[in-house]
């Protein structure tokens, strides 16, 4: 079996433009070549293949037997390089791509941050990780809206089943009081003993995550008595120091507002909480975010 010569992916746009057009003249004009050079590259791979692919007559340009021959195969090829080039396209730009995590407050918990961002950057060193710090008046730090491709919040989310996630921290609700409240000389508390009392309330647009600070299913159905509502760590410290209400904190974010006038305790009769890396179920398609949540996974489970 004869071998084919290489023959190169311009040589065969050139055929294919002239087969199309059976013009040479306007073949060249759609190349953007002179017509001689469009000539002269069409003979050479004539040449090359040991065939006449194109015959010139008074009416213009036909295609030989061997020219219908080539003509499908040398679309195909150009077809598939082309889908290569964009396939190669879309993973060069994935490898400069930027990866947001948005976050609701800061996941201190022995370093879970960085030890995913070492294990993620070690198989994605061109990926930079941006790190978006949200209100809390979006229990979803910025999944809902888009603006985070990943994030990690607290467990339920408003429309839990468009998202999928990895649970990073189980944790005790503690309930944090000023010092000088009655209850915060006692080492545990019953929650039936905290029920009227004045609650701090996440904004209502955090929908079930405030139900769930606020305990709603530990109450049978007593409505909490909300102090304030609060947005963001400072002012939950504020609001406590102020005495405008207790609230529920998970054990891990105690020391953002165990500062000077408050005290957390362990509190009996309310489940824990649940701290997850979640991101968009369509967003899961795309590698880096299934990449990030593998990378969460294997730290979480080391």
């Amino acid at each position: 079996m004869a071998m084919t010569p290489d023959v190169h992916a311009r040589d065969l746009r050139y055929f294919v433009a002239v087969a199309e057009e059976l013009h040479f003249t306007r073949a060249a004009e759609r190349l953007y070549v002179s017509q001689p050079a469009l000539s002269k590259q069409i003979r050479a791979l004539e040449r090359q293949l040991g065939a006449e692919l194109l015959r010139r007559n008074r009416h213009g340009v036909a295609l030989t037997a061997a020219g219908e021959a080539l003509l499908p195969h040398a679309r195909a090829v150009l077809a598939a390089w082309a889908a290569g080039a964009d396939a190669l396209e879309a993973a060069k730009a994935a490898q400069r791509a930027t990866l947001t995590v948005g976050m609701s407050t800061s996941p201190g918990r022995g370093g879970l941050l960085p030890a995913i961002r070492s294990r993620f950057t070690a198989a994605h060193p061109e990926v930079t990780v941006r790190l978006r710090q949200s209100s809390w008046e979006d229990p979803t730090a910025g999944l809902a809206g888009g603006s985070a491709d990943a994030a990690f919040v607290w467990l339920p989310l408003p429309d839990e089943e468009r998202y999928d996630f990895v649970v990073v921290a189980r944790e005790a609700r503690l309930v944090a009081l000023p010092q000088e409240h009655p209850l915060a000389a006692r080492a545990e508390l019953d929650f039936a003993e905290l029920l009227d009392e004045p609650f701090l309330a996440l904004p209502p647009g955090a929908g079930v995550l405030r139900d769930h600070w606020l305990a709603l299913d530990a109450r049978a159905g007593r409505p909490a008595r909300i102090g304030a509502e609060v947005a963001g760590a400072e002012e939950t410290y504020e609001a406590l120091v102020a005495g405008l209400g207790i609230c529920l904190v998970a054990a891990g974010n105690a020391p953002l507002i165990s500062l000077g006038g408050v005290v957390t305790r362990p509190v009996r009769g309310v489940g824990p909480s649940r701290y997850a890396l979640a991101w968009r179920r369509e967003a899961g398609q795309r590698p880096l975010v299934r990449a990030y949540a593998e990378a969460c996974r294997e730290t979480v489970g080391r």
